[in-house]
């Protein structure tokens, strides 16, 4: 079988990002509405046995790296038992999650056993009570302690991810980057992206521009370019003079990376979805519950491939949101997985 799955802009696709479900033990103000919305129903949610040969397909054509995302990821029951499964296929390279980290305490040994390589850790703040207001029922301390246990059982290396919104935690960018060397962790500073018009006002509000303290923090603190870095994204990565940690800014709308995008998603409701900001999907649910019951796995394989190589040249060249910004965006990001 040839590998590799080009789209039609010469971009080579490596990264798949599989969200599990679109459940979270949250509310963050960023991403879901606090009330009036609905989750999917738990049947048109993808079974772990209907997610597992799609990744195995990709990975025939070429797909390297896999990220579980949410929701939150751990509140779906048997999540170790899965990355067990994946962790079994020889083709993939990197195997992470993201996660907010209230469950990581009591399941970072179990997820490392079972193959999990490194995680993202969602962490907007660093005050307590700020950090309750941005979740809207976090537990800053519970979260830490996960943090502490995912470190100490070698999930490595450790990003975190802190989502800077205008008024709300741009006062604490030193202070994330003095933790960030404390620690030896990655830090990733985020640019708010637009999502479900239920919240469009709030993210209007507190949009926060990276490219406007970028240059500040890099001189500030003496940062270098970061060539190569396991696990490479779409950040931008700078390393501070000694330091094992790194700081790095993902500039999604102030300066988009798209022209280097390796990735698709597949999202929780079974659909291919090639770019974050673009509502053309693939969907691969129905074909595969259809062809489920012809007991054709040749067949199936074969059409999961197919659909795969679909979805990758319908990939967009590049979003327009810095020019749009909240046009056209209504979806559910804790659906497609960020």
């Amino acid at each position: 079988m040839k590998k590799g799955l080009i789209d039609t802009w010469g971009r080579k696709i490596t990264y798949l990002r599989v969200s599990v479900t679109d459940r979270c033990n949250y509310r963050c103000i960023y991403c879901l509405p606090e009330k009036d919305f609905q989750f999917i129903p738990h049947q048109e949610i993808l079974r772990y046995e209907e997610i597992l040969p799609i990744i195995q397909e990709a990975a025939q054509l070429g797909l390297t790296r896999i990220r579980i995302t949410g929701g939150e990821p751990l509140v779906r029951k048997g999540l170790d038992s899965f990355i067990y499964q994946l962790r079994e296929i020889k083709e993939l390279e990197d195997l992470s999650m993201t996660t907010n980290g209230y469950f990581l305490a009591e399941y970072a040994q179990t997820l490392k056993k079972a193959g999990l390589k490194r995680i993202n850790l969602s962490l907007d703040s660093l005050k307590p009570e700020r950090y309750k207001m941005i979740t809207r029922r976090g537990n800053l301390n519970q979260v830490l302690k996960g943090l502490e246990v995912a470190l100490k059982v070698g999930l490595s290396p450790l990003k975190i991810n802190v989502v800077l919104m205008k008024g709300v935690n741009d006062d604490e960018i030193d202070d994330f980057i003095k933790f960030a060397l404390s620690e030896s962790l990655t830090l990733r500073f985020i640019e708010l992206m637009p999502s479900n018009k239920g919240i469009s006002g709030e993210v209007i509000r507190k949009f926060f521009p990276l490219q406007e303290v970028k240059e500040d923090i890099i001189k500030k603190y003496s940062l270098k370019l970061v060539e190569s870095f396991y696990g490479y994204g779409p950040a931008d990565y700078y390393q501070p003079p000694g330091a094992k940690s790194t700081i790095g800014f993902i500039t999604a709308l102030s300066q988009h990376f798209c022209q280097s995008c390796n990735r698709i998603r597949l999202t929780s409701e079974g659909k291919i979805r090639p770019c974050l900001f673009s509502n053309q999907e693939v969907d691969l649910k129905k074909i595969i519950r259809e062809l489920s019951l012809k007991q054709d796995k040749e067949e199936l394989k074969q059409v999961i491939r197919n659909q795969l190589i679909k979805a990758v040249q319908i990939k967009p060249k590049g979003h327009k949101i810095k020019e749009k910004f909240l046009e056209e965006q209504d979806f559910m990001m804790s659906r497609v997985g960020g």
